[in-house]
């Protein structure tokens, strides 16, 4: 009998450290019935546990309504499998924080810092268990009017400077864990956002969002190192993982580098993998690997798009202040499945992009049936560098297999296919299969070897 007893002893010391606190949100006066707001309970939970030195605080046992509150040095949030946490429909519950570390405000994307769960330079921290996050997005948004609607099906009810733009925001932050938690119904905002963390694993997870929504983007990893995705399914009406170096918020330029997708299944309305965005910084040495990709825009993006940045009533705000680089990234082991562009990367020729390289991208073992071939376009000066396919097939669809394009979130407005200022790209054991009627141009200085 005690030879059973001291495994599961030391299990439990592992999860939490002998001496950490582990209480309920119930104990704080938390209700458990999606009417009350349970805010303040769960942060007095939260802020006793840090204090006291770590631990674990629970929600259980029901649908919990919540305003934004924060996540603190210590902390591991656990939802148990029985248990919601909703996101309040109230957009006067999500004002602007105040009280701002590691960022500067007025420099943030879409001029906001509002989301419903938050961190600012905490250490050692968790999001864990088999619960729900629910961002109650249908309150925030509504379908278009009419039939002859193109993109996403649905768009916002609110300027986007008003609405909710992240459901979990951790900023400065190290060491971070979320695993096993389902996100669902995320507003149009995105839904993790890891800005300027280190050390970071997402594990288990589902991201759950509806497809027909705008901007609804999963896990969006900006300035970031030492990053893993595993193991999760990511359905998300735009990008499902994206990558970028935007420091424009931060007090220092700051790389995002080193991070590993592995073991998951991707399905979005835009890109399921995207590489940067207006004059993002530097973006290099990641994996993606062991993944299927599904009724998908674009499969792998990495398009930096000519910002308006003389345009006042653009609310975005989200643009970088480097020349972006690209760099050392490899991509294996993917299967796409019926997606419009397997490979979408674009430099455009506006001065107001600042690029200094995309390179050294490796593709391996790719299995991609789409309705357009690769695409890949730099511009004279800064051409897309040393590409490599080796053991690909690329099929191309026709529009009777793959139709209604003009309905699929962010289809490119002008839909070709073209190799153009693009040095040193090698073939090796690839095929591309065509049908239908299709023109093909290139200007690439390239290598076939094994036809």
């Amino acid at each position: 009998m005690m030879q059973r007893f001291i495994p599961v002893l030391l299990l439990f010391c592992l999860v939490l450290p002998l001496g950490a606190k582990d209480v309920d949100i119930k104990s704080y006066g938390a209700r458990p019935d999606g009417r009350t707001k349970a805010t303040a309970a769960i942060q007095k939970a939260i802020d006793e546990v840090s204090r006291s030195g770590g631990g674990r605080v629970t929600v259980s046992g029901g649908t919990y309504l919540v305003t934004p509150f924060e996540i603190k040095s210590g902390v591991e949030l656990h939802i148990a499998a029985d248990a919601v946490l909703l996101a309040s429909p109230d957009l006067a519950d999500y004002p602007e924080r105040t009280d701002v570390r590691h960022y500067i405000s007025e420099a943030m994307p879409r001029f906001r810092n509002a989301s419903l769960i938050y961190a600012d330079e905490a250490d050692n921290i968790a999001i864990t268990g088999m619960g729900v996050i629910d961002g109650n997005g249908t309150f925030f948004t509504k379908p278009k009017e009419g039939d002859n609607w193109t993109g996403w099906h649905f768009v916002r009810t609110v300027p986007r400077k008003q609405s909710l733009p992240r459901v979990v925001f951790f900023a400065g932050c190290t060491n971070v864990t979320v695993t096993d938690i389902t996100m669902r119904n995320q507003p149009a905002g995105w839904s993790y956002w890891i800005h300027d963390c280190d050390r970071v694993i997402f594990d288990r997870c589902r991201i759950l969002a509806d497809v027909r929504y705008p901007n609804n983007d999963g896990i969006h990893i900006n300035c970031s190192r030492d990053v893993t995705v595993s193991n999760c399914i990511i359905e998300t009406g735009d990008d499902s993982i994206v990558i970028r170096a935007n420091s424009r918020s931060l007090r220092e330029d700051r790389a995002c580098e080193r991070v590993t997708v592995t073991n998951c299944i991707l399905r979005s309305w835009s890109s399921a993998i995207r590489l940067g965005w207006t004059n993002d910084g530097v973006m290099r040495d990641c994996v993606f690997s062991n993944l299927v990709i599904y009724d998908s825009s674009k499969g792998i993006s990495a398009h930096l798009p000519e910002y308006k940045f003389k345009n006042p009533d653009d609310a975005s705000n989200d643009y970088g202040r480097e020349d972006t680089l690209i760099e050392n990234m490899t991509f294996s082991n993917i299967q796409m499945d019926k997606v419009y562009y397997p490979f979408h990367f674009l430099i455009p020729d506006s001065e107001e992009v600042r690029c200094k390289a995309i390179r050294n991208l490796d593709f391996s073992n790719i299995r991609s049936e789409s309705l357009f071939m690769p695409f890949f376009q730099g511009r004279a000066g800064c051409p897309i560098e040393n590409i490599r396919f080796d053991n690909c097939s690329f099929v191309r669809l026709t529009e009777k297999e793959l139709p209604d394009a003009v309905r699929h979130g962010a289809i490119p407005k002008k839909m070709v296919e073209n190799f153009i200022h693009v040095k040193g790209i090698r073939f090796n054991n690839t095929e591309l299969t065509f049908t239908g009627d299709f023109t093909f141009k290139n200007d690439y200085d390239w290598t076939v070897a094994d036809r």
